[in-house]
């Protein structure tokens, strides 16, 4: 799929330059690429919330951007993504370091962009990096997709115990809620990671589950032979069909994003 509708930048946070592919006019929402990368599916998203009014921009993090990978060359950039020194992948790690030039790049967005904040989406592997971004007061919105690190852990949670506080303090005193999704059946995001976030944010933390059997059964060969599992609600398992429930929960998160990101009036 083409990615040539979007435009291509190389952002500087403190010194670090990444590529962050553009479109869209509007408040800014960060959407992070699930694992193996900015696929197909993943662009496909980006366009749903650029035509829904905002600025979507799309990190480059791992993976070749644009790209569905084979199931192998998807299992490279997970090994590769599980020993950078930018990816927490395993429990006791802490807090992934590229969620402090996530929430930088939410700055400029901010900054260029307008609005009352910023929206996040993570996805898979950033599935928490969208709460993480928190940390950063620019970001109000923050959708938390099916997030599977840490990887060896299935009821922990990607953060140190230090930014789980501040997390939590930030959404309370700020009054912000969290969006977040996962399968019933998803072995990578276990109803134990979802107990954990409410436990640590509370009412605050809105946790909606699909059934398993409505995931698209006809994934990418990544997402059937190495995730094996309904995982990805909105990107490689969504159904794109009037009234699938995949469907509604691209619709609700774009009723999120509109309601704090574009309010009336």
């Amino acid at each position: 799929m083409s990615i040539s509708d979007f435009s291509r930048r190389l952002v500087d946070v403190d010194g670090v330059v990444k590529t962050v592919y553009v479109a869209g006019a509007g408040p800014a929402v960060i959407l992070m690429p699930e694992m193996p990368g900015i696929s197909p599916d993943v662009l496909r998203l980006a366009r749903w919330v650029r035509d829904a009014g905002f600025t979507v921009q799309i990190p480059s993090l791992f993976g070749s951007d644009g790209a569905y990978p084979t199931a192998e060359g998807g299992r490279e950039v997970v090994r590769r993504a599980c020993v950078s020194a930018e990816f927490r992948a395993f429990a006791g790690g802490g807090t992934s370091p590229v969620t402090a030039w996530l929430r930088g790049l939410a700055r400029q967005a901010h900054a260029e962009c307008g609005g009352p904040g910023v929206g996040a989406i993570g996805l898979c592997f950033t599935g928490n990096f969208a709460l993480t971004m928190a940390l950063e007061p620019a970001v109000i919105a923050p959708v938390v997709n099916h997030p599977s690190l840490p990887l060896d852990d299935p009821a922990g949670l990607e953060l140190s115990a230090e930014d789980a506080i501040a997390v939590r303090d930030r959404i309370t005193r700020d009054g912000l809620t969290v969006l977040a999704y996962r399968f019933d059946s998803d072995r990578w995001c276990t109803g134990q990671r979802f107990a954990a976030y409410q436990a640590l944010l509370g009412d605050a933390f809105d946790g909606r589950v699909l059934p398993g059997s409505t995931a698209n059964t006809n994934a990418p060969p990544f997402f059937r032979e190495v995730v094996e599992t309904p995982h990805s609600v909105v990107t490689a398992h969504l159904v794109d069909e009037a009234g699938h429930p995949t469907l509604k929960a691209r619709d609700e998160i774009l009723t999120y994003l509109t309601d704090r990101l574009r309010p009336a009036g």
